[in-house]
């Protein structure tokens, strides 16, 4: 107690100094700076791409211009003038870079059109697809938190399985977009099957990046409200009279600080991210324009594109933080945010949603790997029997030999691309002010688009496809541990620990890494699923495993044209996809009893019996045994 009280006063000290406006300027003048630099950084990389990849941007804008024409050195020398490439790329870079800067992004080469009137209007479209993307994953994300929120009411603050979050979580865009357009446009004709003149063209498009959104978006709520309510003051509320609505409303707006930056790049990675379902439906959307740009190498259309999308990520990222300062309020500025009661270890039953999954996953592959994967010993779309358990594919191979074959590549390189990016998002978000802008910036370009950049420069392999999903996908998980280490750190009893004589490096290691990693973990494996769908989307545009790789997801693009002839071509990987998701994130659920340096899981609790004193109802002040009490004589 004596300890405590002669420490209040150095906080209030340590409080004062640590709040003036010198270091809000110096940590403002660091974000803006990272922001700033970044941008360049990468505009600069786009205008030297052609340097770096070795190809001749003239001969890639005759191609696009002329496709049936004669490429004469003639003709060439005409375009390399037109576009002013006599001082090589780098040169027509500056050119460019001195024109954006007083708000002329040029012409397109390809077209020869304007180019910023053409990308605003594709940035609103894909402004408009988010909107209504987002209101489909807040209102599935709201369903699925309710669970959660039942028991934390109950007084039960343990994390729910995630099974139905995860399935949505893993649930392929395209393939989602391709089973939406054939049930409720096709066969139904409720909705118009693509285009963009109306209402109704959107239906289609929100629902199929809506549903994955919305499952990952509510898992990390659930997540992060099943720590709220852990806190102390949740038991205090009720126990004071407070009402259920009132109680639910404080622990969501004590949860949403927490997520706002992850919620802010998810909506950014559904405006960058949007290639495919802009594709299936043919949305003029920024990211399709931009993809266009970059395999035609139309480089004033692809960084205009790029910028506008780093501006909208800036912008979202700075809201985000301006939205977290508001709902904490005083909390965070007098350093007085509460900390999560440690959880209790998870029972046994909890196991079972991830053991059952690993063993539905386990007979899968066991099952397929006596068997060939690449022999053609049968006929195209060839159904289920005894010597063909799943069927054949459009090539005559076994799917089930493929499904256990494509195992290895595909749950073995996106465990390994979701192990780096939490390495690298742990280290970054660390030190959120120095890494706001390559957080923002980085989460602003689709995998796709990272893709096309890395095979240009390296070649199409596997390899190249890890690297730029890696390039691209740790950004979500250093802005989550940003905004974590930002609450950890005004925690009163991680801001007194300076004064008391602990290091910064002690600070980090023992007090703050130790609150975020958990959070973040599960929030990696939420996004293993996505990284292996990224995997396989590079595959299938020639960017990554090649054919005849036996990936899940090449497979399953594969399938895609076939899906009514041979629904189990496409269902097989798609659910061994949801499986794999499914045990990732119910396994990260758990919560482990580390004592004697063995992990266990507990047994459930047993309820105490009730210690009142049966003939007064009253609780003993203290329970002491009557062999304690010293007898006195008088």
């Amino acid at each position: 107690m004596a300890l405590s009280t002669q420490a209040v006063p150095a906080l209030r000290r340590t409080q004062r100094r640590s709040t003036g406006i010198s270091d809000a300027s110096r940590a403002m003048l660091i974000s803006t700076a990272s922001r700033i630099g970044t941008i360049l950084l990468v505009i600069f990389l786009l205008g030297i791409l052609p340097l770096l990849s070795g190809r001749d941007i003239a001969a890639t804008v005759f191609r696009s211009r002329y496709a049936e024409g004669e490429m004469t050195p003639a003709a060439l020398e005409a375009i390399r003038q037109e576009l002013g490439l006599d001082g090589g790329p780098v040169g027509a870079f500056f050119a460019w870079l001195g024109n954006a800067a007083q708000g002329d992004f040029g012409v397109s080469w390809t077209t020869r059109q304007p180019v910023l009137p053409t990308m605003l209007e594709a940035m609103g479209n894909s402004l408009m697809l988010m909107l209504a993307s987002l209101v489909v994953a807040v209102v599935l994300a709201a369903l699925l938190v309710i669970p959660t929120i039942r028991r934390g009411l109950a007084g039960r603050s343990d994390r729910t399985g995630g099974g139905v979050a995860a399935a949505f979580t893993a649930l392929p865009e395209f393939l989602l977009a391709s089973v939406l357009l054939v049930v409720f446009a096709v066969w139904l004709g409720w909705f118009p099957p693509f285009g963009w003149r109306g209402p109704a063209y959107l239906v289609l498009p929100a629902l199929s990046m809506g549903l994955p959104a919305g499952g990952f978006l509510g898992r990390l709520l659930s997540d992060a409200l099943a720590s709220t309510f852990s806190e102390r003051w949740v038991a205090t509320w009720q126990v004071a009279g407070f009402s259920r609505t009132r109680v639910v409303l404080a622990a969501i707006r004590r949860t949403l600080p927490g997520v706002t930056a992850p919620m802010s790049l998810i909506l950014v990675g559904i405006t960058a991210g949007a290639v495919v379902i802009e594709q299936v439906y043919a949305i003029p959307g920024i990211g399709r324009e931009t993809l266009a740009a970059a395999q035609s190498q139309d480089l004033p259309t692809l960084q205009a594109g790029v910028i506008l999308l780093m501006l909208l990520a800036v912008a979202l990222g700075i809201g985000a933080n301006l939205v977290r300062r508001l709902l904490l309020g005083p909390a965070l500025r007098s350093s007085s945010l509460p900390a999560p009661v440690p959880k209790a270890p998870s029972s046994r039953w909890a196991l079972l949603l991830p053991a059952a999954m690993l063993a539905l996953l386990v007979v899968v592959i066991v099952a397929g790997l006596p068997r060939d994967p690449f022999s053609l010993d049968y006929a195209r779309l060839e159904g289920p029997s005894l010597a063909l358990p799943l069927g054949a594919d459009a090539s005559g191979r076994d799917v089930l030999a493929r499904i256990s074959h494509g195992a290895l590549s595909t749950i073995g390189l996106g465990a390994i691309v979701a192990a780096i990016c939490l390495a690298i998002g742990l280290v970054v978000g660390l030190f959120p002010n120095l890494g706001s802008g390559p957080i923002e910036v980085t989460n602003a370009a689709p995998p796709i688009l990272a893709g096309l950049i890395v095979a240009a420069v390296m070649g199409p392999s596997s390899f190249g496809a890890a690297v730029a999903v890696t390039i691209v996908s740790w950004a979500p998980l250093a802005a989550h541990t940003a905004a974590l280490v930002a609450e950890v750190k005004a925690q009163p009893h991680v801001k007194i620990a300076p004064v008391l004589g602990v290091g910064p490096v002690r600070l980090m290691l023992r007090y703050i890494l130790p609150s975020v990693i958990g959070p973040v973990f599960r929030h990696a494996c939420l996004r293993l699923p996505g990284i292996a769908l990224a995997l396989a989307a590079l595959g299938f545009l020639g960017l990554g495993p090649q054919p005849p790789a036996s990936d899940w997801g090449l497979i399953l693009a594969e399938g895609m044209p076939y899906v009514e002839r041979a629904p189990l071509v496409v269902l097989v990987p798609a659910l061994s996809l949801i499986a794999l998701s499914i045990f990732a994130v119910s396994l990260s659920s758990l919560s482990i009893d580390l004592r004697g340096g063995k992990p266990r899981v507990s047994r459930r609790r047993k309820p105490r019996r009730s210690i009142t004193d049966p003939r007064t109802g009253l609780v003993p002040a203290a329970r002491t045994r009557t062999a304690d009490i010293p007898v006195t004589t008088p």
